[in-house]
């Protein structure tokens, strides 16, 4: 079907990954977006969390990824 002059096109930049929600979370640690997506703040939030060890949260560096624990996720949020 063509896109009308009217349509915008969605680029990839745009769309919003799906987050497993925090209760039906099975995995023990979390990527950087799943993580800021749960605590309500920005990717770039939780990095400098990270880099200056100062935010609520230690994540564990993986291969030199960032991996936030779910537990620790939950605690802070009360669930």
């Amino acid at each position: 079907m063509p896109q009308s002059a009217d349509t915008p096109i969605q680029t990839s930049a745009q769309r919003t990954p799906a987050f497993v929600p925090l209760d039906l979370e099975q995995r023990t640690h979390v990527d950087t977006a799943s993580a800021a997506h749960h605590l309500g703040r920005r990717p770039q939030t939780m990095r400098v969390w990270a880099s200056t060890e100062k935010g609520p949260l230690r994540p564990v560096r993986v291969n030199g990824r960032l991996s936030w624990p779910v537990a620790e996720i939950r605690r802070l949020l009360g669930t």
